[in-house]
């Protein structure tokens, strides 16, 4: 960092449903391409802002993390009032600090939770229930009935520090465009799009629970870990819903675990469901 600049960090909540996830692409609404259009008009300067990772098209955050450098000395109460009028109304600034400058906002990362929220269309017994239109850009409408005792089940059966592999997306031409390698490995990345040799994660927490809301209960799945692969945390519902159903016994996920091939894996979820929850920093 050059002499003269403050390191920042941003606390940033967002609806990911009208843009192309969370990295600057060309042609593309982008949340951090708004974060630094915005921090131009404010303070007339370009910084790219480090988020903690690459949320998806369509992925939402309820405290993203990010960091950038600037030169400008706005006080930060009026560097956060000043962005988020200026932001689209889908994007808002939560807080904003400055931090010591070895602080990145991803490198600097020691845990993530996730939360993905599933709209239950049928309970047994009951009439099927319509998904609100207010409901149903933040949740997976699920159309069979779940069962929360077998969700929890399931989602225990993750906990610990596995090899998720099977529960990684793979880009389908990475290893066509290293010749010399075509194993599923080198085809795997992170949330922040990295090429990942090493599948091993570490999950402290995974559990669902039911959400009273004004429309109906909703089934809520939170996940705390060291890290996580690329889809993984969709995929990691599509399995336990499955298990939920009645379709794949919990007793199976060992299995897949041990597989480490993705086809062994259930489905994954829509994007429209997953929330970053929180991003954790060392004290």
């Amino acid at each position: 960092m050059t002499p003269g600049t403050q390191n920042w960090k941003l606390i940033v909540a967002y609806d990911g449903t009208d843009f192309r996830g969370w990295q600057v692409q060309p042609g593309q609404m982008t949340v951090q391409g708004e974060l630094q259009a915005a921090l131009g008009r404010v303070t007339g300067e370009n910084p790219l802002p480090q988020g903690s990772g690459r949320t998806d098209a369509g992925v939402h955050a309820l405290a993203q993390a990010a960091s950038f450098a600037l030169q400008a000395g706005i006080p930060p109460e009026n560097l956060l009032l000043a962005l988020n009028r200026t932001l689209p109304d889908s994007i808002r600034v939560v807080s904003a600090v400055h931090v010591p400058a070895d602080f990145h906002a991803r490198h600097s990362t020691i845990a993530k939770t996730y939360e993905y929220r599933v709209f239950v269309e049928r309970r047994a017994g009951e009439p099927r229930r319509i998904c609100p239109p207010f409901l149903a850009r933040y949740v997976y409408s699920y159309p069979w009935p779940l069962s929360l005792a077998a969700l929890n089940d399931a989602a225990q059966r993750f906990v610990g520090t596995h090899d998720f592999l099977s529960f990684a997306a793979t880009d389908p031409d990475a290893s066509s465009r290293d010749q010399s390698t075509r194993s599923e490995e080198s085809a795997i990345e992170d949330e922040d799009g990295e090429p990942q040799k090493n599948t091993i994660r570490t999950i402290w927490g995974s559990g669902w629970h039911e959400q009273q809301t004004p429309d109906g209960n909703l089934l809520v799945y939170r996940v705390r870990g060291s890290g996580f692969l690329h889809h993984m945390v969709r995929n990691l519902v599509g399995t336990m819903l499955d298990a939920g159903r009645g379709y794949t016994p919990a007793e199976a996920i060992p299995e897949m675990i041990a597989a480490r091939a993705r086809a062994a894996a259930g489905p994954t979820a829509p994007a429209r469901g997953l929330f970053l929850h929180s991003v954790e920093y060392p004290e």
